[in-house]
């Protein structure tokens, strides 16, 4: 039988839960998530292969009106991620009202002529479902979608009718990736991420946007111990106490978490090392950006 193939932009705008979506179609976590906006930085691609069928998602990251030069990246990953695909998936909840960014995608949609699905994420947390019916007729009366999917991200519901609906779209070519590929994000990059997700999680609210993680050291022991080295970067040298915390307990909270989840991930022990310094203004700094890998 021939293999088919098609490339999935997944956008939307900050915090709408289009990592979780990625991360529960492949049923591996490979984007960070956090109930903070703008967790997404980067294009982050994730492969799901089905017998002859392979489909490569794009996840990017949440459009926004941009206030650095790491906000600008961001917003560039967006057309980025929706140029030369198949297909787009406009993730949106179910409990807001269309937003002025929603808004600009779909006409994104309109002057190039793409194709897109729309996904309506987090039904689990509707109580009366006629709710739902009336989100449905006001996308619908902006933009004529391919098909719309009421869905849960968390709940693995409604997943599969969404990939009827994206499989449609694959069509006669050769395979990309390898079977088993997950993605193509570098060990590294996927570390880096786990970290930054638990000080996503732990952190106060105005600390996380300035925050990068950078691996130092990534090296498999002869008995399978693996040694990560990563810094943390933060922009002010308050920040950094926070990061640390009362006697380091913050940064221990972190790691350990973090080293959990990486041993999960990477099927054996981790040595994980964290440090934590100081780079004023970062997100402002493109040579920092760079060095970061964090530029579209």
């Amino acid at each position: 039988m021939p293999t088919k193939t098609a490339f999935i932009a997944i956008v939307g705008r900050p915090n709408v839960g289009k990592s979780s979506l990625l991360n529960t179609i492949l049923g591996q976590k490979i984007a960070a998530v956090s109930d903070k906006p703008q967790t997404t930085r980067t294009k982050i691609t994730g492969v799901l292969t089905k017998d002859e069928t392979q489909l490569v998602f794009i996840d990017t990251p949440g459009l926004h009106k941009p206030r650095t030069a790491l906000g600008k990246s961001m917003v560039k990953a967006v057309g980025d991620g929706m140029a030369e695909v198949d297909v787009c998936v406009l993730v949106v909840e179910a409990q807001q009202k269309v937003s002025p960014a929603e808004k600009e995608l779909m006409d994104r949609f309109q002057n190039r002529k793409l194709k897109a699905i729309l996904a309506i994420n987090k039904i689990d947390l509707v109580k009366d479902k006629k709710e739902i019916l009336s989100v449905i007729l006001e996308y619908n009366s902006l933009f004529d979608f391919h098909a719309v999917v009421p869905v849960s991200a968390t709940e693995n519901d409604g997943l599969d009718e969404l990939l009827d609906e994206i499989i449609f779209f694959a069509e006669e070519s050769p395979h990309f990736f390898d079977e088993d590929t997950l993605t193509d994000q570098p060990e590294r990059v996927l570390a880096s991420e786990m970290i930054r997700e638990k000080l996503l999680q732990k952190l106060e609210r105005e600390i996380p946007h300035g925050i990068a993680v950078g691996i130092d050291k990534f090296r498999e022991r002869d008995d399978s111990l693996l040694d990560i080295e990563a810094t943390i970067y933060c922009e002010k040298e308050s920040h950094k106490g926070i990061v640390i915390g009362k006697n380091g307990g913050m940064l221990k909270t972190v790691g350990s978490l973090a080293r959990a989840e990486l041993e999960g991930f990477f099927q054996c022990k981790i040595n994980l090392q964290l440090w934590v310094k100081v780079k004023e203004d970062w997100r402002n700094r493109q040579g920092l950006i760079h060095n970061f890998g964090l530029d579209s």
